[in-house]
This record gives C-alpha cells, sequence and structure tokens, in this order.
C-alpha cells in the first residue's frame, strides 16, 4: 500500500528536480541584485549583470543534462521552463509597467527553445548520431 502512494511521485521526479534547481538557481544568481545602476548619462541597465545570467544557463545544464540523459527529454524541457517560468513571475510581479508577464513570457518561450535543443542535441549524441523512427 505504501509502495502505491509513493508512484505518483516518483513518477514526477525527473521534472521536479529540475524546477526545483531551476527555482533555487534563480534565486541565488538572480534574486539578490534587485536595482537598477544609473550612469551619469542618466541611462539605467540592470538589475543584472551578463556574469550572473551566464551563471544561471551554466547552473541549469546540468539538471537539463542529467534529465535528457536519463531518456527524461519532457523532464529536461518542461522541469526548467516551469522552473524559471515561476521564478521570474514572483520576482517581476512587483513591476510598476504592468508589462513585467512580457517578459516572463519571453523567459518561458526562451528557456523552452534552449532546454529543447540542449537535450535535442543530448538524445542524439547518445544514440551516436543514429537515427531512429519508421
Amino acid at each position: 500500500m505504501r509502495k502505491g502512494l509513493l508512484k505518483p511521485v516518483l513518477q514526477q521526479w525527473p521534472i521536479l528536480v529540475p524546477a526545483g534547481v531551476a527555482l533555487a538557481a534563480w534565486a541565488a544568481w538572480l534574486g539578490w541584485d534587485q536595482h537598477r545602476d544609473v550612469h551619469p548619462d542618466g541611462t539605467t541597465t540592470g538589475p543584472y549583470e551578463a556574469w550572473q545570467v551566464i551563471g544561471l544557463v551554466l547552473t541549469l545544464l546540468v539538471p537539463v543534462c542529467w534529465a535528457a540523459s536519463r531518456r527524461h527529454v519532457a523532464a529536461a524541457v518542461l522541469g526548467p521552463t516551469v522552473g524559471l517560468t515561476v521564478a521570474a513571475a514572483y520576482d517581476w510581479s512587483d513591476d510598476s509597467s504592468g508589462l513585467f508577464m512580457v517578459g516572463v513570457g519571453l523567459v518561458m518561450l526562451g528557456s523552452l527553445v534552449v532546454t529543447g535543443v540542449v537535450s535535442a542535441v543530448i538524445v542524439y549524441a547518445q544514440r551516436g548520431g543514429r537515427r531512429t523512427g519508421a
């Protein structure tokens, strides 16, 4: 009986791990930097620096590669995408312009495309470059 209750949770493990890592990575790399930099000419940049975003991307390669190498391609694509989308929506929800959802949508689309490509490359490399199908 107990094993029957754990089965649904264990089936979701491949998607929950990358999603949780994406949430934690967002908090670690981007969550603490909330101010914009004002330059002498009056322009503003930020709140994130390029090295923070690069660090986030490199960190997320680990769970994507982990899930894709175990043939959990849907989890490799959807886990980080869901995690980043939720993190961005939470982090940017206090934006006074109301355009934060555009940014959240772009984060969702970008992470979906990139994780899809990385997962496809990993699966293709594991097959040794061989095509399979009908």
